[in-house]
């Protein structure tokens, strides 16, 4: 089913009414998902919102060309529509992005006119849990120009029958191009831009709730600020995997290397991604 939406959905119901199913939610990968479309037509770009997210991330602003990452925050409300409803089965609350893999077909001018469209593709196990994928597209007339697959954990206890992780062939570390020191309010300053203002992003507090020791930068932040620092062509394939939380504050290594990108600090790696033109 195709639903044709009037305007963008206000997000802070969107948190509420997902905050309070969260607890009555049994996630598991078998279970029923939304089979909606959501339809967003006539959607333009507000500037000084446009900067704000380049400031919070790093890119350059002024540019007229959107970041490859902008268009997640405006489909962003379209996502949470879907998953804060009573048919998704997921509860929101502390809900983790996992991977995200980007398509950008052409330079997408600020000043444009698009169409965005949300579906939740399906749900799949994961070892900690069970991961659904979110997809978010974006057309000018009829072209698809942009679009998005992110996937969210639910952390539970699997039992028995979750298949195995697939083991991960160890590589050297990109050499190191920057270190970072992160403020402990970034989660808190991207929540603001992007909308998404999950508790374990926001504060210490609230990141216990969900057994997070201290708050966590968010995925498409982490994301962002690398994309900013490595740069993209007009037509690009962007992926990332986020594989261990960012905590807040902090200090990360930034490192690349041809295509490749990472994020490391304290051992381990947070993030890691590659920037693949598309010809």
């Amino acid at each position: 089913m195709t639903i044709t939406l009037a305007q963008t959905p206000s997000l802070p119901p969107l948190l509420a009414r997902g905050a309070l199913l969260s607890p009555f939610k049994r996630p598991r990968p078998d279970a029923e998902f939304p089979r909606t479309r959501l339809v967003l037509p006539g959607v333009r770009v507000d500037l000084a919102h446009l900067a704000a997210y380049e400031r919070v991330c790093g890119f350059a602003t002024g540019d007229d060309a959107l970041p490859v990452t902008y268009p997640h925050v405006l489909g962003f409300p379209l996502a949470m529509r879907l998953m804060s409803g009573r048919d998704f089965p997921l509860p929101l609350l502390g809900l983790v992005h996992t991977s995200v893999e980007i398509t950008q077909r052409r330079a997408l001018a600020a000043t444009g006119t698009y169409e965005l469209t949300g579906y939740v593709e399906g749900l799949a196990p994961h070892r900690r849990g069970t991961e659904a994928a979110v997809v978010s597209e974006m057309r000018a007339g009829d072209e698809v120009v942009w679009e998005s697959r992110s996937t969210y954990l639910a952390r539970h206890r699997t039992g028995s029958r979750t298949p195995p992780s697939e083991p991960v062939e160890p590589r050297p570390p990109l050499p190191a191009v920057a270190e970072w020191r992160l403020a402990g309010d970034v989660g808190r300053r991207y929540g603001a831009v992007s909308g998404d203002r999950n508790p374990i992003h926001l504060h210490p507090l609230t990141a216990r709730l969900f057994g997070f020791p201290r708050a966590i930068a968010h995925g498409m932040w982490t994301v962002a600020r690398c994309v900013a620092a490595h740069g993209t062509p007009a037509a690009v394939l962007v992926r990332a995997g986020f594989r261990a939380p960012v905590p807040l504050p902090g200090t990360v290594t930034y490192a690349a290397e041809g295509g490749l990108f990472e994020l490391r600090g304290g051992g381990r790696v947070h993030v890691t991604g590659g920037v693949y033109p598309l010809v």
